[in-house]
This record gives C-alpha cells, sequence and structure tokens, in this order.
C-alpha cells in the first residue's frame, strides 16, 4: 500500500512539474504577445510559478522515487532506466539553474526598465531566444525521463 501511494505521489508531482514548465512556455509567447506589463505579468508569474510548483514537485519526485525504488528493492544506480532517469533530471536542474532561471531574471529587469522608460527590445529578443532554447534543454531532458520511466528499456 505504501509503495502504491508514493508511486502515485511520484506520477502527480511529475505532472506538476511537467506540466508547469511546458505552460510556461505558453505563457511566455502569450505574454510577448502583449505590451510591456503584460511581458512583466507573465515573467513574474512564470517566476512565482516555478518557485511555488516546480521546485517543491522537483523534491517530492527525488524522495518518492528514491523511495518506491528502496521498496521495491530496485537498484537505483544499477538499473539504467533510472540512472539515466536521474542524469536526465539533473541536467535539467542544472541548465534550469544555470541558464533558464537567471535569463528569466533578466528578462524581468528589462521589461521593467522599458515599464521605466528605457527598454531595450533587441536585448529582450536575445534574452528571449536564449531562454527559448535553454528552456528546451531543461524541458526536454525531463520528458525523455518520463519516457524512460514509462518504457523501462533494459538498453
Amino acid at each position: 500500500m505504501l509503495y502504491l501511494l508514493l508511486k502515485s505521489l511520484h506520477v502527480v508531482s511529475v505532472v506538476v512539474f511537467v506540466g508547469n514548465i511546458v505552460t510556461g512556455v505558453f505563457w511566455k509567447w502569450h505574454g510577448d504577445r502583449g505590451d510591456l506589463a503584460a511581458r512583466r505579468q507573465a515573467i513574474a508569474g512564470l517566476i512565482a510559478a516555478d518557485r511555488v510548483f516546480t521546485v517543491p514537485a522537483v523534491f517530492a519526485i527525488v524522495a518518492t522515487g528514491i523511495a518506491n525504488a528502496l521498496l521495491a528493492h530496485i537498484p537505483i544506480l544499477g538499473t539504467p532506466w533510472i540512472l539515466w532517469s536521474i542524469v536526465l533530471f539533473g541536467v535539467s536542474g542544472a541548465v534550469f539553474g544555470a541558464r533558464v532561471g537567471p535569463l528569466q531574471k533578466k528578462l524581468l529587469a528589462n521589461v521593467a526598465a522599458g515599464l521605466a522608460g528605457n527598454w531595450n527590445e533587441s536585448a529582450y529578443r536575445e534574452l528571449s531566444r536564449q531562454w527559448l532554447l535553454w528552456g528546451w534543454v531543461a524541458t526536454g531532458a525531463p520528458l525523455t525521463a518520463v519516457f524512460l520511466m514509462v518504457f523501462k528499456p533494459t538498453f
């Protein structure tokens, strides 16, 4: 029973995590279609949603995943689909921490400067291009991990 409860929490955490990072792209795109105030609201919302949904989901995914592997007596590092999922999850976190998160803060600062009358639109476009590129890496890695977890390939 504990295993199934933890597995359910693990799946729900993955849904929250992946759902938030995927919908973040939509909200950024949607905000970019509006004025500077809309962009500010969208980017500030992205940052807040990461704090409220993404980060707690990461901790829940890791805790429930490790707990379930231990309960099921599955060797974490000796099971390729688990090992590679952890690696991909780590890559996603590293890319988010080193690139995506800081870019979001720079985008927000750029828009705030624009609202104060000093907007650098070309810098905003370049930051957005970088955010999208690194965002795909940070999103693609855990999406690949989801497929590894579902299909459990033997390699």
